[in-house]
């Protein structure tokens, strides 16, 4: 049974004016997911700024999302690093603390080789007992997972049991899904690419999109699922421009200033990232209003 299908928030992380998470507000985000119609969250990953929080906030985090989501959704966290042992002990603390699952991004920099991936991925899930969700993402890391890998570690491995695909390549994932006859459970990474991705047998979507508009993003997979898929279609192609101005500039620059648009006071990001440029805040903006979303 899959961890989660529809739709999961790919959270964003509030911060303090100085720079220090701000839990109160990260409370009222998750009962604003909770009371939405998201279906999963997932707490510290790329949109969560986890490469710039140090491991104590990280692990921080996560332990809060578990407490305060109260089993009202599936909590998956973010525990990937470019070093094994790290990974390890983070995912292992992390399964501890109660999480549902665990999105393991590839390693980063230093990268590996396919053989190299399915060590890695081997020796986390025989650490960490809980279902695994492969994160392949070349745009940020450089490195792919290959079909045959993504194949040979669901195949050999229990509790691998998905991928986050983030390639945007449709032709990578049909190729997925038939060397492993659809056995595995697939999540898209791209807004853009719900429906195609459910189309060849996805469980939805890790969603940046989520943040602004968890409802709507819920509705295109539960429609596809109940048959609609007209409707489904008609709702992702009609989300199109606001995602394209979610990732007018790298992520999560846009969709931070989005949250704060409506009024939920996350607060900055933490440098390298900088604000959102004033004229793509007019485009967000106005993408935002023209897809019925209502800004503070």
């Amino acid at each position: 049974m899959a961890i989660f299908t529809g739709a999961g928030v790919a959270l964003v992380t509030p911060f303090h004016e100085d720079g220090s998470v701000n839990f109160d507000k990260l409370d009222e985000l998750i009962d604003y997911h909770c009371e939405n119609g998201t279906d999963s969250l997932i707490i510290c990953g790329t949109t969560g700024e986890s490469s710039t929080l140090s491991e104590e906030e990280h692990m921080e985090c996560i332990k809060f999302a578990v407490e305060r989501t109260k089993h009202r959704l599936p909590v998956i966290a973010g525990t990937g690093s470019n070093a094994t042992y790290t990974t390890i002990d983070m995912s292992k603390e992390a399964v501890e603390d109660g999480v549902d699952g665990l999105l393991i991004v590839t390693p980063y920099y230093n990268k590996a080789t396919q053989n190299g991936l399915i060590a890695h991925y081997k020796a986390v899930a025989a650490e960490a007992k809980a279902p695994i969700i492969m994160y392949s993402v070349a745009s940020r890391t450089g490195l792919n997972i290959a079909p045959e890998t993504v194949a040979t570690l669901v195949k050999e491995v229990p509790n691998i049991v998905g991928v986050k695909e983030a390639s945007g390549n449709i032709s990578q994932v049909a190729k997925i899904m038939s060397l492993t006859d659809g056995n595995l459970d697939l999540y898209t990474g791209n807004d853009d690419q719900i429906v195609p991705l459910l189309s060849l047998g996805g469980k939805g979507v890790i969603s940046v999109l989520s943040n602004v508009a968890p409802r709507e993003t819920h509705d295109i997979c539960a429609k596809f699922f109940a048959g609609d898929v007209k409707g489904a279609c008609e709702l992702q192609v009609k989300a199109i421009p606001l995602i394209e101005q979610l990732f007018c500039e790298v992520n999560p620059i846009p969709v931070k200033k989005a949250v704060n648009l409506m009024g939920m006071e996350c607060g900055g990001l933490r440098m390298p990232l900088t604000e959102l440029t004033p004229e793509h805040e007019k485009s967000l903006a106005q993408a935002m209003r023209d897809f019925g979303i209502k800004l503070a």
